[in-house]
Formats: C-alpha cells, structure tokens, sequence
C-alpha cells in the first residue's frame, strides 16, 4: 500500500513537472513571437515616425509660429495664424474655388469614366489599343501635361481656337479670364485621370456574373432597368473606392494648377494646396501654410468620415 502511494505521489508529481515545463514552453514561445514581431515592425515603426508623425507633430507646433524659414528665431503666436485664415477673404475663395474643383472634377471623372468603361466593355475591333489610349494620360507627368495644354488653350495659335474657328467661333483666353480659367483646370485634370476611372469601372464590369443579366433578360428588363438593377449595384464597391480615392487626390491636385495658373488669375484657381504651397515658399510665412496644411487634413479626414458613415451603407457586396 505504501509503495502504491508513492507511486502515485511520483505519477502526480511528474505530471506536474510536465505541465510546468510545457507552460514555459509555451510563454517561450509567445515571447520569441513578440521579440519577431517587434522586430519586424520596428524599421516601419521607425520610419512611419520620422516621416509622417513627427512632421505632422511639428507642423501642429508651426501653425503656432510665425517664421519666414530663414530666420532661426521662430514668434510663438499662438493661434494668430487661424484667426488670419478666418478673416482672410483670399482664404475664403480659395475653399469655395476647391469645393467647386472637388465636385466638378470628381463628378466628371467619374461619370465620363464610367461611359468610357460601358463603351470598351463592348466586343469592338482594336479595343485593347482603345483601352491603352484611354489610360495613357495616367501614367504621364502633370507638369508635361500642363505645359502641353498651356499651348492648346492659347487663344490665337492653340489647337482649341483652331478647332472652334471651323465653326466660326472664338476661342475665350481661356488661362487669363478668371470665369474660364478654373473650367480649363477642370478640363485637364479630368482628361488626366479619366483613364484610370475607366479602368477600374471596366474592372468591375467584368466581373459581373452573366447569369445576373441573363435573368434581367428572362424577366422582360430592357438595357435601361439591366444597367440600374444589376450594373449599377454590383459596381457600387468600385465606385465607393474611386469616390474615395478621387476626392483625395483632387484635394492634392498641384502640379497642373502650378504649371498652367500659378493660381490665377486673381484667385480663380487658387486651391487649398496651392495656398499652403503660396503661403509657405512664395510668401515665406510657415506658421500660416502650417495652418492651412492642418485645415487641408481636417478637411479631408471629414469628408473620408462622412463617406465611410453613409456612402459606405449603400455599397452592395454581394
């Protein structure tokens, strides 16, 4: 009996043994895990801190300052800098020319790339090389385009005017008549970035199951009632993502606006970018580009939010 028990004793113990020995197995484990882990993750973290916290932590402390970015003494002024913003009427045409530039340009995009994608979804001759061409304008510099369509809207020798002389009318100084000045912007940005609307939207179409159509078919439903009951809602996931993506980028849009405009004339194409870029390098205020940069963030953070909260409640994943 008693050589039993310690038998028994031995068992309990040595099962004991190897629980605690796999327990520290396992926290060895999970602790190589984390140490691999950390160690992965640290040259992002780095990286993401030094280029993209940091300087947007030092730019929340500019928009304080005033500094010409050549002085080494920076004036703390507090928030002098948005008060300016707020009094300031070039600050005020300059949200409403992006606003009208945002809506315009994306709408456009968006609209115009998706007749493009309709029309290249069709089984046409030569439509791998239309679709090339179309997407073409993506890939080139902003800045070659805008010089390129500087010469084309010139209003005695460009490709417009001669174009609208065979229908005997005179071409507007396009680039030099504030109420023409923004539609050129418009026209170019677009014809720049309708490409790649196309090809996302051509994307999405051909995904579409053709049973789906099939059945539209079978039920009596003509092209208009297939393109709103079945295109449309299976390419909502397409078209949140470039209502997205386009709303940011045309926010960023610069260089064409520097190339053709300079802002101008008299404001008319001066968009928020470009105000932080006249602000901090043309008239060397840093602290109130600064300020400018954060109202662009807050800006584009809102409208992503918004998105998100109700664009997204219409998309069909199905």
């Amino acid at each position: 009996m008693v050589s039993t028990a310690r038998g028994r004793e031995g068992t309990s113990y040595g099962n004991q043994a190897v629980a605690q020995s796999s327990s520290r197995r396992s926290r060895l484990d999970t602790q190589r895990e984390w140490i691999l882990f950390i160690l992965f993750m640290l040259p992002n973290i780095v990286l993401f801190g030094l280029f993209t916290f940091w300087p947007m932590v030092e730019n929340v402390r500019l928009s304080t300052q005033r500094w010409d970015m050549i002085s080494p003494i920076r004036l703390s002024v507090g928030l002098a800098n948005y008060r300016y913003l707020l009094k300031d009427e070039t600050f005020h045409q300059v949200l409403i020319n992006t606003a009208y530039f945002t809506v315009a340009a994306v709408g456009l995009s968006l609209l115009l790339g998706l007749i493009v994608a309709l029309l290249l979804n069709q089984p046409l001759k030569l439509r791998n090389g239309a679709r090339a061409i179309v997407f073409a304008p993506t890939l080139l510099s902003g800045a070659a385009i805008g010089i390129v369509w500087s010469y084309i809207f010139d209003p005695r020798y460009g490709l417009m005017a001669q174009g609208l002389s065979w229908i005997n009318v005179s071409s507007p100084d396009w680039l030099n008549r504030p109420e023409w000045a923004m539609p050129a912007i418009i026209i170019v940005y677009v014809w720049k970035n309708l490409g790649f609307a196309a090809v996302i939207f051509l994307a999405g179409l051909q995904a579409i199951p053709k049973d789906l159509y099939d059945a539209a078919r079978v039920d009596g439903a003509n092209v208009w009632w297939r393109f709103r009951s079945v295109t449309l809602p299976m390419l909502s996931p397409i078209t949140f993502f470039l209502l997205i993506t386009s709303i940011l980028n045309t926010f960023q849009a610069f260089d064409i606006i520097r190339v053709m405009t300079q802002g101008g004339p008299v404001d008319a194409t001066n968009t928020l970018i470009y105000y932080v870029y006249e602000q901090g390098f043309i008239d060397f205020n840093a602290g109130r580009s600064a300020a400018a940069s954060l109202v662009l963030f807050v800006l584009m953070m809102i409208v992503t939010l918004v998105q998100l909260r109700f664009a997204e409640e219409r998309v069909h994943y199905g």
